[in-house]
């Protein structure tokens, strides 16, 4: 059975995906970060919020988003101690 996904996780895996694929859609992004609709709501207005992401809308009222210098440090910062963790066989 697979494990179930941290919190931190699921936020490291949206803002990774953000990374990854410039100015994403809502909809790919929603695949990608493999949550239930509901969740991934509370999940992007709270990144959102707290200015790790930023919602892009154009002329044509598409939506996308892109990530801040915060969610760009968060996602740094975490490798780090994910590597220390593992430094020490945990």
């Amino acid at each position: 059975m697979a494990k179930k996904r941290e919190r931190l996780e699921i936020i490291r895996d949206i803002l990774k995906s953000v990374r990854e694929n410039r100015n994403i859609k809502p909809t790919r992004l929603l695949y990608s970060s493999n949550l239930s609709p509901q969740m991934f709501k509370d999940y992007i207005n709270e990144l959102i919020k707290k200015n790790f992401l930023k919602l892009d809308i154009d002329e044509k009222e598409r939506k996308t988003f892109s990530l801040t210098k915060k969610g760009n440090d968060f996602l740094e910062g975490y490798q780090v101690i994910k590597n220390f963790v593992e430094g020490f066989g945990l």
